[in-house]
């Protein structure tokens, strides 16, 4: 899908502006546009990296997880639980690392009526390779150094504590 040519002018300011003129001045409109947008443009370009390996973020991310993992296996509600997606999303996306060889399913000893994923050799190889290609290109963020990084993690975390996705204590 070609790129859209470029505006001449920010669309996000502009909608800011007109929303100023209507309703008042609400900064968090443009801030969530802004954050909407953006996650718009670091999903394409991780997504594009990825791509080449069969993967999309959302594949990526489990195999890193099992990476994580102790035994490079883990549960399927876990991986939903750390990964904050709902079961259905994570048979889907386990199934399909399955199907191109990067996850094995299997009965769960301790849960009859779980399922374990473990990464597969295949899983580890295409996982290392992606993380290095996804680290050559920051993650989409090399607009941005290190620092500004890591203000950016700071100024969302309230809201991802506010959302309950973690115990702050």
């Amino acid at each position: 899908m070609p790129k859209p040519l470029s505006l001449s002018f920010d669309p996000i300011a502009r909608a800011d502006e007109l929303w100023k003129q209507r309703w008042g001045s609400v900064p968090a409109m443009g801030a969530i546009t802004s954050i909407m947008r953006a996650q718009q443009i670091l999903l394409a370009e991780v997504d594009a990296v990825v791509r080449p390996y069969g993967l999309t973020f959302a594949r990526y991310e489990a195999l890193v997880l099992l990476t994580f993992s102790r035994n490079g296996e883990l549960p399927m509600s876990k991986i939903g639980e750390r990964l904050m997606v709902h079961p259905t999303s994570v048979t889907n996306t386990v199934d399909r690392l399955q199907r191109a060889g990067l996850v094995a399913k299997r009965p769960n000893p301790n849960d009859g009526r779980g399922t374990l994923a473990s990464i597969t050799d295949k899983g580890r190889e295409v996982c290392e390779a992606a993380t290095r290609d996804l680290m050559e290109m920051d993650f989409g963020l090399a607009a941005y150094d290190d620092e500004e990084c890591a203000e950016i993690f700071a100024l969302l975390r309230p809201l991802r504590i506010a959302a309950k996705d973690f115990d702050e204590s």
